[in-house]
C-alpha cells in the first residue's frame, strides 16, 4: 500500500468528526467533485457516500463504502477509482504530543487496471493525490470553527 502521512494539530475526535461527515468528502478528497447522497448511518460498516468524479460534462458517478470502522481511530474503505479500478483505502489517526493528531492515509489499487500495476507504479499516482488529500483535510478540520 502507498502511504502518506500528515500531522494536524487538533485532538483525533476532531478529525474523525470530519472523517464521518460523507457529506464533507468533496471538500478535500481529490477527484471528489460532487456528493449526490450519504447513507443513512456512515459511517457504518457498509454505508456508502454516492459521488462524483471529474469535470462537468464529463462526470462520472461512483460511490465509496465503508469496509470498517474504529470510531476516534480508523476508517477503511473501498473507493472506485474509475477508470483505474477498485482501490482499499485506510485513514489511521494517532494521538501525538501536544494534543495534535498523525493522519496516515494508506491506499492500493486492488482491482481492475490499476491493479495490475506494481505497488512501486500506483505510488508514482497515489503519492501527490493523497498528499493533497491529507494537505485538504488539514485544511477544512483547522478552519471548519473546530479546530
Amino acid at each position: 500500500m502507498t502511504t502518506v502521512e500528515l500531522e494536524i494539530p487538533v485532538p483525533p475526535d476532531q478529525v474523525f468528526a470530519l472523517l464521518a461527515d460523507g457529506w464533507s468528502y468533496a471538500g478535500w478528497v481529490v477527484g471528489a467533485t460532487h456528493i449526490r447522497d450519504v447513507d443513512e448511518g456512515w459511517p457504518a460498516v457498509g454505508t456508502r457516500i454516492h459521488h462524483s468524479v471529474g469535470a462537468w460534462p464529463l462526470q462520472i458517478e461512483d460511490e465509496t463504502v465503508v469496509l470498517a470502522v474504529l470510531p476516534g481511530s480508523a476508517l477503511e474503505l473501498r473507493a472506485k477509482l474509475w477508470p483505474f479500478g477498485v482501490a482499499k483505502v485506510r485513514f489511521e489517526l494517532t494521538s501525538v504530543a501536544g494534543g495534535g493528531t498523525g493522519v496516515s492515509m494508506s491506499e492500493k489499487a486492488v482491482s481492475g487496471p490499476g491493479a495490475l500495476m506494481p505497488e512501486a507504479v500506483q505510488a508514482l499516482f497515489l503519492r501527490p493525490r493523497n498528499r493533497e488529500t491529507l494537505r485538504r483535510l488539514a485544511d477544512v478540520v483547522l478552519h471548519s470553527g473546530n479546530g
